[in-house]
């Protein structure tokens, strides 16, 4: 959501795979294969990528989505909290988080062995679950009601995290994703979701994304 870019597309194309890898991708994001399942797959194609190719994705091909700086620009002014909980990789989020100052992200590991993906992950995968569930933690970690929460995601393994929150917001999203939420953003940029929301309230103080 936050991105323009399945990352793990991307990654793939580096070895020739990218038209197989976002089948897999697609079909995830319908909701029509589990997610773990599907990204397991998905990282076991990647087996001896050397770790060069990430840097090339996240130098040369992954773009910010339309709007994106100047929500996190905002978020920042009215010192709202931005956490990016990602489907993704560390290796993106935690440079994203270095270079947006993002205040807390999450996403899978990929294990890398002398500079080299060898095709696995490591420590819990952040599925449909996992990201409902760190929504919550920090939610309550920072003594907030549902109500001061805002989610955004576009597919089916974010409905969860979108349902726990007060605003849940399907941006650009599957349809499964759309008929899950009250609200939609089908047309704009990410700051036509903050347009939307300050019509509803001008109270969240966390935004998972």
């Amino acid at each position: 959501t936050l991105i323009t870019i399945e990352c793990v597309d991307e990654i793939a194309a580096g070895m020739g795979l990218q038209a197989q890898v976002a089948a897999i991708t697609e079909r995830s994001m319908r909701g029509e294969i589990d997610f773990e399942q599907s990204l397991r797959a998905r990282v076991a194609l990647l087996k001896g990528l050397p770790v060069e190719e990430l840097k090339q994705v996240y130098e040369h091909v992954l773009k910010l989505s339309p709007g994106a700086e100047w929500l996190l620009q905002q978020c920042q002014k009215y010192a709202v909290k931005f956490m990016l909980i990602s489907g993704g990789f560390t290796y993106f989020t935690q440079r994203l988080q270095q270079q947006y100052g993002l205040d807390y992200t999450f996403a899978n590991q990929l294990v890398i062995q002398d500079n080299v993906l060898n095709g696995e992950l490591a420590g819990r995968i952040i599925d449909a679950q996992a990201k409902a569930d760190l929504l919550v933690q920090f939610r309550e970690k920072l003594g907030l009601n549902p109500m001061q929460v805002l989610a955004m995601g576009d597919g089916a393994n974010d409905i969860p995290m979108l349902q726990a929150a007060g605003f849940g917001v399907a941006y650009h999203a599957k349809p499964k994703t759309q008929a899950a939420t009250s609200i939609n953003v089908r047309f704009g940029g990410l700051d036509a979701v903050l347009l939307k929301i300050s019509k509803i309230s001008l109270k969240p103080v966390i935004c998972p994304i």
